[in-house]
């Protein structure tokens, strides 16, 4: 217990008591995460979950983000909520209006980044549809990539959002500047990845900022390493386990019933070392260049057999461990985490009105 005081330990364990108290089926908050300052040289260990109210634009307006969620995680012992959002919620598709933002919806990012407070969750923002790109249909009008307007108005909201949360701790909020960009060439990445730092830190120049990585996170961009920003990766490989009969996956309805570990023909098998050397390695390399690396999306498609999902997340979340590396699983609740995820092969504990998948939340808790 050397690194926190013995009294922020006594005021952690009584908030936890509470807690308990009102829901019994909960554990313990750990302490580890207040053990290391958040910077881009070296992230927490933050652990979590991708939540999912202003991922995409709804017709009948977008919801707030739920307490209930940030209670759940809390009480769980989770401590970091990834938010992808869809620029469309606060502003219009139409370049002509890319730079009005709608001041009720913004309200909605407000108050979540205070429930992280409230409940001991870190908050990341990160912009899934960016004015200009999104890696999910439709395409945009302009191309960040290419298209000046595209880039200035996406440099326009993230100024925005830093001067809106300024002052507010690292150890609380950070912005995730553009979710999976595809396989681009580097410099032009890292020329988009400049402008949009460089607008956060004209605004807030303590923000710290994330990066995901290239080929739709999964490759780490050491271009990037001197703007000091760390980097989010992935860990859906093999997608023939995360993503098994997902229908928006060209062909995945014709792999056959994945195992774990995985054979796809003679000399082509996934398993804990594969892991360990393709997803792994290469991110140890660029950490010892002095950035910070964090895993902002993974899980299992409720497709994939419970079992082989759950024996391919332990050796995952064992890699994680290993490495030092924070994690935030797509998602809470939906047809990849622990919650409400529709699978035919497990038997659902009744909690607070959802389905829960304790078998799978005992192997998130562990690691």
């Amino acid at each position: 217990m050397n690194s926190i005081s013995r009294r922020q330990f006594l005021r952690t364990t009584a908030a936890v008591t509470a807690c308990s108290a009102a829901a019994p089926l909960l554990v313990p908050q750990p302490i580890w995460a207040a053990a290391i300052e958040p910077s881009a040289a070296k992230l927490p260990r933050w652990r979590g979950f991708n939540l999912l109210e202003k991922f995409t634009a709804r017709r009948e307006g977008n919801p707030a983000f739920r307490e209930e969620d940030f209670q759940m995680m809390q009480g769980w012992g989770f401590d970091f909520a990834r938010l992808p959002m869809s620029y469309h919620c606060w502003s219009e598709p139409d370049p002509a209006r890319w730079l009005k933002m709608d001041e009720a919806q913004l309200k909605h990012i407000d108050d979540v980044v205070e429930l992280g407070r409230k409940h001991g969750v870190h908050v990341n923002l990160n912009f899934h549809r960016a004015p200009g790109y999104c890696v999910n249909p439709p395409k945009e009008p302009l191309d960040l990539w290419k298209d000046e307007q595209a880039l200035d108005a996406c440099a326009f909201h993230w100024a925005q959002f830093a001067k809106r949360f300024k002052g507010i701790a690292n150890s609380r909020l950070s912005f995730d500047l553009l979710n999976e960009p595809n396989d681009l060439p580097e410099d032009t990445y890292a020329r988009v990845v400049k402008r949009l730092v460089e607008a956060i830190r004209a605004e807030d120049p303590k923000r710290l900022i994330i990066a995901d990585g290239l080929k739709w996170g999964n490759k780490p961009v050491h271009s990037l390493a001197a703007l000091g920003i760390a980097q989010s990766t992935r860990g859906y490989a093999p997608m023939r386990i995360s993503h098994h009969e997902a229908n928006w996956i060209n062909g995945s309805q014709n792999w056959s019933e994945p195992t774990w570990p995985l054979k796809i023909k003679e000399g082509d098998v996934w398993d804990k070392e594969r892991l360990r050397k393709e997803q792994i390695a290469p991110w140890k390399k660029l950490e010892a260049e002095g950035v910070g690396v964090h895993v902002g999306e993974w899980g299992p498609f409720n497709q994939t057999p419970h079992q082989v999902a759950l024996a391919w997340m332990r050796d995952q979340l064992e890699l994680w461990q290993e490495a030092g590396w924070g994690w935030a699983m797509w998602n809470f609740r939906g047809p990849f985490g622990p919650l409400d995820s529709g699978r035919a092969d497990v038997k659902y504990e009744d909690f607070r009105g959802h389905k829960l998948d304790r078998e799978m939340l005992k192997v998130l808790q562990r690691f």
